[in-house]
């Protein structure tokens, strides 16, 4: 379990190796292995190894931990990081739930399962669970009316998708599909299989009408397509019936102020010892106040905290130590940027539009921005100012992008908006829309970070000192979204790049408009995505686009490293987003007895799933320990 870090290199060698590795380290085990719960393991389970200071532990006990609402739960598929192929503690993909890969030309993927292994409920994991997501969910139109997921589509066509036999599939297309891997190991991952023996119960394919009508009239759905999409997700964590593969499995349904996650008793990976993981027998999730948990981790009420802790927790946290028998450990945050705001190129409001798809108005916004004022205030000067780009431990940094457009230059600022003709100002000192209407920006937040609108206080008089007025208006996340989707957002905060520790195998298509979920341009998004809409019209986006096509379809690590250049230059330069700090230290608060997290590690959406890249499922508890 070594945690020096560095960038994986796909290609079919590694994964081969890998897998020769495992047979043999397996070897000398297999005897011993049928003395264990033989029947709950794969013929052949997944072994970790570690090295010092980690070690084996031993089974047993609860892992308390908090969260602020009841779609937290889903941060168990992200922390459990049980993944087809998944990302080690050196961000190196090889296989996990597989047993092996096969890949040729970036284009042919041969999955090979492990015989033996098993469903949390006992039934056999085999390639019907594939075939029945390709052909009966993402082969459907009523389950699937914009076709299959745009990681499995190749400039606009699916895979070939065929059972070899039992326990292997294959995934053909036409042309590389770099992405297809890191989507498979990505903290919200690409689901290719369905636990097929428990959803035919839900389609129309497998049940009888009559049958069909009565569970989707019990359930209160509207149709069975309904029924089926609430049953069968499993990210969301809400089906406590829904077999599952990750390292615990939820016996709780929702809503509730208190969830139970219990071992898989099938789970797949086993330490050198021959001992199934995970450790940890339950784990349980406590829904409280955002705003309380510090103080109920302080108290000692979680075993393992990040989510909802910030730097100025720390001083708090530290004077608790003793009393709540824990420790509070640093981890690097590997987001892009702390706080990153989403100017809407799409917004509905023509005139806006004009405006915010002016770059020099981006240009000028972020420009007007003291960083190092926020730096201090909210960050004690412990933070990384720039934009919103990758990070120096990527091999694809490049210093003069980070601070492009980020220099504190109000006089700049002030001539870029001049030369857009925008000079006019009212009795209050602020700048007149073409229209005659007073610049003032409301800014949308999902309401659940202070931290981001103390951010926003300090930016609002940054933007004073060159005429435009900002207003934050918090709402629900789910209608925080929606205003942006539907155009109705003028500007919004969020987070900035989730990986910002990208190497050139990795998609992209976070920088490029690719998908609805990107709150800068989310109609041209949805574009690239489903199809529907309009392309944009600007040159610099299409230049973008084409330039994520043509790294969808380069031939080698070379010209996709000259690609990922070439978009993080185009990124930058346009400013379409205005990144502020970066390089924020994360509390992580870690109970005495909880062992083998790591005293430092990368706090990471992606590549790293949080805590899931250093598998929680062999943390353990020493009740030796004081």
């Amino acid at each position: 379990m070594s945690r020096h870090h560095r960038h994986p290199h796909l290609n079919t060698y590694q994964f081969s190796l890998h897998l020769t590795c495992t047979l043999s380290c397996l070897i000398s085990l297999i005897f011993s292995f049928s003395l264990l719960a033989n029947d709950r393991l794969p013929d052949i389970p997944a072994v970790v190894t570690f090295k010092a200071p980690y070690k084996q532990g031993k089974p047993g006990g609860t892992l308390r931990t908090l969260m602020a609402k009841n779609k937290d739960i889903r941060m168990m598929t992200v922390y459990g990081y049980a993944r087809l192929v998944a990302y080690n503690q050196d961000f190196e993909l090889v296989p996990d739930i597989l047993q092996g890969i096969d890949i040729k030309e970036d284009r042919i993927f041969t999955l090979y399962l492990r015989p033996g292994h098993r469903w949390s409920d006992g039934e056999p994991l085999t390639s019907e669970d594939f075939r029945y997501f390709w052909e009966d969910v993402a082969s459907n139109k009523d389950l699937s009316p914009f076709g299959p997921p745009i990681q499995l589509m190749v400039n606009g066509k699916p895979p070939k998708f065929t059972v070899i036999d039992k326990h292997v599939v294959r995934y053909e297309w036409e042309d590389p599909n770099p992405k297809f891997l890191t989507a498979l190991a990505a903290p919200s991952p690409l689901f290719i299989y369905m636990p097929a023996h428990y959803l035919k119960q839900f389609h129309p394919r497998y049940t009888q009408k009559e049958t069909l009508d009565l569970l989707v009239e019990n359930a209160g759905k509207r149709n069975w397509q309904g029924l089926h999409h609430k049953r069968s997700n499993l990210y969301k964590q809400q089906n406590p019936k829904l077999p599952s593969l990750q390292p615990w499995v939820i016996k709780t349904k929702g809503p509730s102020d208190r969830f139970i996650f219990e071992r898989n008793p099938y789970y797949h990976r086993i330490d050198e010892k021959g001992q199934q993981l995970p450790y940890i027998d339950k784990v349980i999730i406590n829904i409280v106040s955002s705003g309380l948990i510090p103080a109920k981790t302080r108290a000692g009420d979680s075993d393992l905290q990040g989510r909802y802790l910030r730097l100025d927790n720390y001083t708090f946290l530290k004077a608790g130590e003793k009393q709540g028998n824990y420790q509070v450990r640093f981890w690097k945050n590997a987001r892009g940027s702390q706080v990153a705001i989403y100017p809407n190129l799409n917004v509905n409001d023509p005139v806006w539009a004009k405006v915010m798809q002016d770059v020099r108005f981006r240009r000028a916004l972020s420009l007007a921005i003291n960083r190092h004022e926020i730096n201090q205030v909210v960050y004690y000067g412990l933070a990384l100012e720039g934009s919103n780009t990758i990070l120096p431990s990527s091999p694809l940094y490049n210093p003069e992008l980070s601070s492009a457009w980020t220099q504190y230059d109000p006089k700049l600022a002030n001539q870029l908006l001049n030369d857009m003709g925008l000079t006019a100002r009212n009795d209050n000192d602020i700048r007149l829309l073409p229209d005659g209407r007073p610049m003032e920006i409301v800014v949308h937040t999902a309401g659940e970070s202070t931290e981001q609108t103390d951010v926003l206080e300090l930016i609002n008089d940054h933007w004073k000192a060159i005429g435009i007025k900002l207003h934050s208006r918090p709402s629900q996340r789910e209608v925080f979204r929606n205003r942006i989707f539907s155009g109705e957002a003028l500007m919004s905060v969020w987070e900035g790049l989730d990986n910002a520790l990208p190497t050139p195998q990795m998609s992209p298509r976070e920088l490029c408009p690719s998908m609805q979920e990107q709150y800068q341009w989310s109609q041209w998004g949805k574009y690239y995505e489903t199809g529907q809409g309009d392309p944009p019209d600007l040159p610099e986006l299409l230049k973008l686009a084409e330039l994520h096509k043509k790294w969808v379809n380069a031939d080698n690590r070379k010209q996709r490293t000259e690609l990922w250049k070439k978009i993080l230059k185009t990124y930058a330069d346009q400013v379409y987003t205005i990144g502020t700090v970066t390089g924020v230290l994360q509390p992580v608060v870690v109970s005495n007895r909880l062992m083998n997290v790591p005293k430092e590690a990368w706090y990471s959406w992606e590549p790293g799933a949080y805590f899931g890249v250093f598998r929680p499922d062999t943390f353990w508890f020493n009740d030796e320990q004081d």
